[in-house]
């Protein structure tokens, strides 16, 4: 159930993809496998976040947990570890193949899984998890670098949005797949026996049949000043750098809601058992819109999407704050708001982060870790300061949706001298930031 719901779901829009945008160029049959593969390594991370969640007040009271606000850690320490090791993955990544180091990093995901599970106290699960995450994240570098190594522009927003939407499509199903396990054998670690094993059959799956995508004109030496010289091109960019940057306050609503709304729902609204059903209200749009976005962008463009996403989440978020602190809500109002804003997350961070990507063909892998670096570890950050201040209301939680909205926009207009929602790549961005690579 784990491994094969959402892909059988996923493979029959696939396969409408050619005939419901007659201007998009369809997903050949041979780059279908591709996509799939590359979403269910993105949906490992998915998973490990999404299904915990309800396990979280059982995993307290097992391993002696006393202050609610420190169970967030167990979401909050996947997050941290997911970005403190995506520096190592590039740089391999250029180096060895994209092949040979996923695996990896998905065997060493399987078998911190299998520590978890066996945790009996809580700073071992802290570890584990940090380490779990460590691992998962050699799938967003490599799904990023894989991507960019076969695909560019509009083409390369395209399938990050299909994969994106796989990402999105877990949290509709996995906080019911966690609550359906706990009530089966009322046992939390099963939730990551679970998780080992879907880490298991992408690793043989990928194994078998994921080419390896590395042109070898783009490997590069590991070597600290390798390394240095890649992230140096990828911080000097301006596309690179700002639209990374306006991500990370992007991704930190993210994080903060993920570490804040089981107590929002559980305790400012009183309804625990919601939990499933709020994450499914919330997450199904925004899946939908990650999928409209691979059939719109060819069409309109990375940039006019993109922005109008950003400005639709900057908005809805702050209409959001407006009503709950002037009039306030219910459950079902507060998961509708969250699910309008998400819907415009969904639009902005496939395709900011291709925008992060553009002038990164030489040095993909190592921008993609950069990249995957600032935005998770500064999201995390951001997410756990919030999530702390959670006080048993969502205020503090949609002050910062609508403060981080801002930010966005303001970086982005920084980024782009003003000008929003042109259709063309700005090709001088590289020219005056980093060198272009070689034979260009």
């Amino acid at each position: 159930m784990i491994s094969f719901a959402p892909h059988v779901a996923w493979a029959r829009l696939l396969r409408q993809l050619a005939w419901v945008n007659p201007t998009s160029r369809p997903i050949r049959a041979g780059q279908r496998e591709i996509v799939l593969l590359l979403a269910g390594f993105m949906a490992l991370n998915a998973f490990a976040l999404d299904t915990m969640l309800p396990a979280l007040p059982m995993i307290g009271t097992d391993l002696d947990v006393t202050e609610d606000n420190r169970r967030q850690l167990v979401i909050l320490a996947y997050i941290f570890g997911f970005g403190s090791s995506q520096m190592l993955w590039g740089p391999l990544a250029d180096r060895f193949g994209r092949k040979r180091i996923l695996a990896s990093g998905v065997a060493l995901y399987f078998i911190f899984a299998l520590v978890a599970a066996a945790a009996q106290d809580f700073t071992l699960m802290i570890a584990a998890r940090f380490c779990m995450g460590a691992s998962g994240s050699v799938s967003r570098v490599l799904v990023n670098a894989i991507t960019r190594d076969l695909y560019e522009g509009e083409e390369m927003a395209k399938v990050m949005s299909l994969t994106m939407m796989v990402f999105m499509v877990v949290p509709v199903i996995a906080p019911s797949i966690g609550q359906l396990l706990l009530w089966a054998f009322g046992d939390w670690r099963v939730i990551f026996y679970g998780l080992a094993f879907y880490g298991l059959a992408v690793l043989v799956w990928g194994w078998l049949r994921l080419p390896e995508t590395l042109k070898p004109e783009f490997r590069r030496s590991f070597d600290v000043r390798s390394i240095v010289e890649a992230s140096a091109i990828a911080l000097r960019d301006r596309l690179s750098l700002g639209y990374t940057l306006a991500l990370t306050f992007v991704f930190s609503a993210l994080t903060s809601y993920l570490a804040s709304i089981q107590q929002i729902v559980g305790d400012t609204f009183g309804q625990p058992e919601a939990i499933g059903i709020v994450f499914a209200i919330i997450a199904a749009p925004m899946s939908l819109a990650s999928w409209g976005n691979s059939l719109i962008v060819e069409r309109y463009g990375l940039r006019t999407v993109g922005h109008i996403g950003m400005f639709g989440f900057a908005g809805v978020s702050a209409i959001h704050l407006f009503v709950a602190a002037t009039f306030g809500e219910s459950l079902w109002l507060f998961a509708a708001l969250q699910s309008a804003t998400f819907v415009f997350f969904a639009f902005t961070t496939a395709n900011f982060g291709t925008l992060a990507m553009t002038n990164m063909a030489s040095v993909a892998g190592t921008a993609a870790s950069v990249h995957g670096t600032v935005a998770t570890i500064g999201a995390g950050t951001l997410g756990l300061i919030i999530g702390q201040h959670y006080d048993g209301t969502q205020m503090p939680y949609l002050t910062w949706f609508a403060i981080a909205g801002s930010i966005a926009v303001f970086i982005v207009l920084v980024t782009e001298r003003g000008r929003l929602m042109s259709r063309g790549t700005p090709r001088r961005h590289a020219a005056e930031h980093c060198p272009a690579p070689d034979g260009s």
